[in-house]
């Protein structure tokens, strides 16, 4: 269970359609908020979040069943995809440290 700080995974996510369609830059997160990753990878993935303001950030509740996971081959959490203009960019999977993120969100458009 996330601390009242720390925002929950969203367990209504968008259709893939709405992802793809999606104008832009959008960061997804997959994960619950009961998994020692997921919470462990948290604060370097605030922490590099601060330095992109504008970047759409979804944190999506993720498991067995959820259509979304399976359509980016979600297997292991948290797994960050990064996408621009409805196409997949990046993904970054169990980061553990500020830097990893922060590398990552470089390929953000600009």
């Amino acid at each position: 269970m996330p601390s009242p700080s720390t925002p929950s995974y969203n367990p209504s996510a968008p259709t893939r359609a709405e992802v793809d369609a999606t104008p832009g830059a959008l960061l997804l997160q997959f994960g619950v908020d009961w998994c020692g990753h997921c919470q462990a990878a948290e604060p370097a993935i605030a922490q590099a979040m601060q330095a992109q303001p504008q970047l759409a950030h979804l944190r999506i509740e993720d498991g067995a069943g959820r259509a979304l996971g399976r359509s980016f081959k979600v297997k292991l959490w948290p797994t960050l995809v990064l996408m621009h203009q409805g196409q997949e960019l990046a993904r970054l999977v169990r980061p553990t440290r500020v830097e990893q993120v922060q590398e990552f969100l470089r390929q953000v458009p600009q």
